[in-house]
């Protein structure tokens, strides 16, 4: 008799890369809403989520952000965005 009481043991663990690291945090409008994209170094987008959100306000504790989201290298990750919203977002360069 076995121990497993009738339930299927786990099958191995898969081995897969792990997600790279936030490395930009944008707060952004988006029709009305304001949002909170995260993306990594590569700028290539890892979450989305409302900016109204407690972990906004503490993961941009003590950081200054900058209104670079109309630069050429936020052009594709940006792309869903108008250039007024684009303008008026702050980009924050997030600790590693």
């Amino acid at each position: 008799m076995t121990q497993d009481f009738g339930m299927e043991s786990h099958g191995k663990h898969a081995h897969a890369p792990l997600r790279a690291v936030s490395r930009y945090l944008v707060v952004i409008d988006s029709g009305g809403e304001s949002l909170a994209r995260l993306f990594d170094a590569k700028r290539e987008q890892v979450a989305e989520f409302d900016a109204s959100t407690e972990e906004v306000a503490v993961m941009t504790r003590g950081l200054l952000p900058t209104r670079a989201a109309t630069e050429v290298d936020w052009d594709r990750a940006l792309e869903s965005h108008n250039s007024a919203e684009r303008a008026a977002a702050e980009v924050y360069t997030l600790d590693l």
